[in-house]
């Protein structure tokens, strides 16, 4: 079922997505020191594309804040309401409500990726 599920997502919005990560993972590896930014992007382009299956484990501690406070003031904003409008016009159909709100679920990831791993699920 996951197949299909992602298969799904990535047609509707799932490829504009993970390619907006992507672009600010690219742009945060310009310099040397928005590299760890820039593999966190890379990490979590992948879970963009391609969701189900996959859960997402929220950690960390005092780096984790640091770079989150970076994070939301130079790429995290953008990212969000990118990930929200797509929830919303995801939303404005029956069939579509559910990947609506997995768009708001990465609209919050978004804003604070860091301290945060992706594993596949466990049953």
């Amino acid at each position: 079922m996951s197949v299909l599920g992602n298969l799904i997502w990535f047609i509707f919005c799932g490829f504009w997505q993970g390619l907006s990560w992507l672009l600010a993972g690219l742009f945060w590896c310009v310099t040397i020191i928005g590299i760890p930014f820039g593999l966190q992007c890379f990490k979590l382009a992948g879970l963009m594309f391609f969701p189900f299956g996959k859960e997402v484990i929220y950690g960390g501690g005092t780096m984790s804040l640091i770079a989150n406070i970076f994070w939301i003031i130079f790429s995290g904003i953008p990212l969000a309401l990118w990930a929200l409008v797509n929830g919303l016009v995801l939303c404005l159909t029956i069939i579509g409500i559910p990947f609506g709100l997995q768009c708001f679920k990465f609209a919050s990831l978004a804003l604070m990726p860091f301290g945060t791993t992706v594993q596949k699920k466990t049953r």
